[in-house]
């Protein structure tokens, strides 16, 4: 049960703000669940304690609580209340109507496209003396000219972060340079009205305090404190309320999430050169921590890279200087992007090279085929086989391994667009975008199959952990399936789920099919019986894309190394990623 705070709410949940255009309405997220059934069970302990509160889809299968929709200024008042009586996780945030889709909660209710209501505001208690005259407000405490004479005693870098705090209040839209010309003061005066104060055009002393008291107020929580780390040499602001020191993994510091807020931080820090720079900017875009969307931007001595999903963004910020490489990663939940992007440029412009990097030995000593510096690398949801059919790169392979992807990849690295899907005989044909150079690509038999021949199955078993195709060898048993399918062959043969997709050969090297999934009709095969679709109906799906295939007289043997290296030359391996 949420801590009851003294406030007492005036709800007007009818009551529209009718000068308020839709686009003027925020919302306080709260919360976001992976599920309906928790999203849902959690908006009733809040509706419980707290008015307005609505529950929307996110995507990707995830599910936020807001409160509102209010105007601005009172989300933030009511941001900074709930915060601070603690009735509200402390990662709350402002979100705008575009991030929510389908509202779930509360039950048949449709908010998102009404203006703002009035948002809960404090009543005073009751008095049980009589009410004195209101004492006049307390004259500024400068006088215009008083103000404009300790004005100029600012540093520009002082006056710059008046300009920032103007351009976040909104009453700014000129250049960061410093000089308080006729825009600058219009936005003084702008602010000036919005907040009560007398309209000048001139803050004083203690109205530039508040002015960027107020810009600094989404950081509050976080504990801001310059940190050292002098194993990393590198000295900078850190949220020491969100993250905490946990291991060094070369060249990593890793600074891990504790509370209410899901962050990470990561220091870099090591010898290198440019070479060393851009090895470091591709493997970081294998880690699962920097999702696949978002800019990159490599530079000769830097780069900047981001990755965006539906739960997070991650952002590295990594420099070459003196042959050290150093910078920071810093994870974040998606959806509080206010606070996120001031952390980062607080963060960055107080970053301090130090001496000394992170050395080379510096590890736990975790080791996994899935780990890179205590980093999971980034897997895909499904990988199966599939194989090269023209010298461009085009590949046959099982639909299995492309449905409901968002993105495919061929040999790992290179992305495929989808040309074609058959579902009903189960095959796809992927075009990369990239050209590749395979070292073969398959020949379809021209010979009549024998029955009781020996066949041999490519593929990627064990779903691309070997880094290599494998070889499995077997028999032909029947050219029918065994309904009497006649684009099918049986085959005698043990083959694990990463080999669906992969050619099927006969001993002389023409493609014979392609090995189908293990489960037939939604019967799952008995061990040894394995089935693949036949070369003609291959063929015909290639035509629907466009393609010929290419044939071969496959009647005579080849060397069994011949056959090996023919059939692995033209294997890829194909990933589904989510």
């Amino acid at each position: 049960m949420l801590k009851r705070i003294v406030l007492a709410w005036v709800v007007l949940l009818a009551s529209v703000v009718t000068v308020s255009a839709q686009d003027d309405a925020v919302w306080i997220q709260i919360e976001a669940r992976p599920n309906l059934n928790e999203a849902t069970a959690r908006a009733r302990v809040y509706a419980a304690d707290l008015p307005d509160v609505n529950g929307f889809s996110l995507g990707g299968g995830w599910y936020g609580i807001a409160l509102g929709p209010y105007a601005r200024s009172d989300a933030e008042q009511v941001l900074r209340v709930y915060r601070s009586e603690r009735v509200i996780p402390n990662d709350s945030f402002i979100a705008f109507t575009s991030s929510f889709r389908q509202q779930f909660w509360p039950i048949g209710a449709n908010v998102l496209n009404r203006g703002v209501v009035r948002a809960p505001v404090p009543t005073e208690p009751e008095e049980t003396t009589p009410v004195l005259d209101t004492p006049a407000p307390p004259p500024a405490d400068e006088t215009p000219a008083q103000a404009q004479r300790s004005e100029r005693q600012l540093s520009r870098a002082e006056r710059e972060d008046l300009q920032i705090a103007l351009q976040w209040a909104g009453t700014y839209q000129g250049g960061i340079d410093g000089a308080f010309g006729r825009g600058t003061r219009n936005a003084m005066a702008r602010w000036q009205e919005a907040k009560g104060f007398d309209v000048t055009g001139i803050l004083t002393t203690q109205q530039r305090v508040v002015l960027l008291q107020d810009y600094n107020s989404v950081l509050d929580g976080l504990g801001l404190e310059v940190v050292q780390d002098e194993t990393a040499g590198i000295e900078m602001l850190m949220p020491t309320d969100a993250v905490a020191f946990e291991k060094y993994e070369y060249p990593f510091a890793h600074y891990t999430g504790m509370g209410d807020i899901e962050a990470t931080i990561l220091l870099i820090s090591q010898e290198g050169d440019q070479t060393t720079l851009f090895g470091l900017y591709d493997i970081m875009q294998t880690l699962d921590i920097v999702p696949l969307d978002g800019p990159r931007e490599r530079k000769d001595r830097s780069f900047v890279l981001v990755g965006e999903d539906a739960t997070r963004v991650s952002e590295t910020r990594v420099a070459l200087q003196d042959g050290q490489i150093k910078g920071f990663t810093v994870v974040w939940p998606a959806g509080d992007e206010e606070r996120r992007t001031r952390l980062l440029d607080e963060m960055e412009k107080s970053f301090v090279r130090t001496e000394g990097v992170i050395p080379a030995s510096a590890s736990t000593q975790e080791q996994a085929i899935d780990l890179v510096s205590g980093l999971e690398v980034r897997k895909p949801r499904l990988s199966r086989s599939g194989f090269f059919v023209d010298n461009r790169g085009t590949v046959l392979t099982t639909s299995q391994a492309v449905e409901s992807c968002t993105r495919v990849t061929v040999d790992s690295e290179t992305d495929a667009e989808v040309a074609v899907v058959n579902e009903t005989l189960g095959v796809a044909v992927l075009k990369p975008t990239s050209t590749l150079a395979p070292l073969a690509i398959a020949r379809f038999s021209d010979a009549q199959p024998r029955l009781q021949s020996e066949v041999a199955a490519a593929g990627f078993s064990f779903e691309g952990v070997l880094g290599a195709p494998s070889m499995t060898f077997g028999t032909l048993s029947d050219v029918r399936g065994l309904g009497g399918e006649q684009n099918l062959s049986r085959l005698t043969m043990n083959t694990l789920p990463g080999d669906v997709g992969g050619p099927v050969l006969d001993a002389g090297g023409g493609v014979l099919g392609m090995l189908l999934p293990q489960e037939q009709g939604g019967r799952a095969l008995p061990d040894g019986v394995r089935f693949a679709l036949d070369r003609e109906a291959l063929q015909d799906v290639l035509a629907e894309a466009g393609l010929a295939a290419a044939s071969t007289n496959s009647a005579a043997p080849i060397d069994p190394v011949d056959l090996s290296a023919a059939a692995t030359g033209m294997t890829v391996l194909v990933s589904c990623w989510d």
